[in-house]
């Protein structure tokens, strides 16, 4: 009797849980739809124009340069963790997302160096490891852990064909869907599910610094004039993304099993 009365008990958490974990791994899918309801997306020749033109050091657009430096910073620190006593669950997606902003380094420098259609791919390749990696981090904590081997390796491919194919057709479609889909999956996760794990705060701090970051790139000729030169748009961009990125390992660092786990959730592997 009391074995019945507990999965009486449990079936409606069950069934609300399972139909979250639809709805989540839906939201990418009705994304693409929509993105591809459009025409397609050709990239703007104006986005290489940067309104800090400076030069320093013999650096062309220096200061776009040197404001990507954060990023490996960031990334190198976020892999350390993936690999010491401390590593979170899933690290191997986590592993890969702090690899891509580590690479980020190296391909926004390269960009910002020479702006190009050529270099530009390089700036993105980085950037599209790391939300591929970040979707399927997010996808697994909340569905299942095991979906992580098999989502891992088609993501990361779904996102270099996205470049792949922008690079051939000149069609930003697809390569938009791979950076947004997690960007629309965050704030699902933050809002509908229970904590798994506590410092999830860090990750709402996370999106919040993105955006400023995105907004910042948008307004790059504006906030360079309103600052009288000093700061352009892209620069913060560069320093937004990265203080994200840092949130993130932040999370991971201090994180703790939530003690408000939903029924039925299995525990978290004890690691050595």
């Amino acid at each position: 009797m009391r074995a019945n009365q507990e999965l009486r008990e449990q079936a409606p958490a069950k069934a609300s849980r399972w139909w979250r974990h639809a709805f989540l791994a839906a939201i990418p899918l009705l994304l693409l739809v929509r993105i591809y309801a459009e025409g397609p997306i050709a990239q703007d020749p104006a986005y290489r124009e940067f309104a800090d033109q400076r030069r320093l050091l013999g650096v062309p657009h220096f200061f776009d340069v040197a404001s990507s430096l954060p990023f490996v910073f960031v990334g190198v620190a976020g892999m350390l963790l993936c690999l010491g006593p401390l590593r979170p669950p899933r690290s191997a997606s986590w592993f890969v997302f702090f690899a891509g902003i580590a690479l980020a380094t190296f391909g926004s420098g390269y960009f910002h160096w020479a702006p190009a259609d050529a270099t530009l791919f390089w700036e993105r390749l980085p950037m599209t490891i790391a939300f591929t990696a970040l979707l399927v981090a997010l996808v697994s904590e909340q569905v299942g852990e095991r979906l992580e081997r098999w989502l891992l390796g088609p993501a990361l491919l779904a996102g270099l064909a996205s470049l792949l194919w922008w690079r051939e057709s000149g069609d930003l479609r697809l390569y938009f869907w791979v950076r947004l889909a997690p960007l629309v999956c965050l704030p699902y996760v933050l809002l509908l599910f229970r904590r798994t794990y506590t410092q999830r705060h860090f990750l709402a701090y996370a999106l919040a610094l993105y955006i400023l970051a995105k907004l910042a790139e948008a307004w790059d000729l504006e906030i360079f004039a309103l600052t009288s030169g000093t700061v352009s748009g892209h620069t913060l961009d560069h320093l937004f993304s990265a203080a994200a990125a840092l949130c993130v390992y932040l999370m991971l660092r201090r994180r703790k099993p939530s003690p408000r786990r939903e029924v039925g959730a299995t525990a978290p592997r004890a690691r050595a």
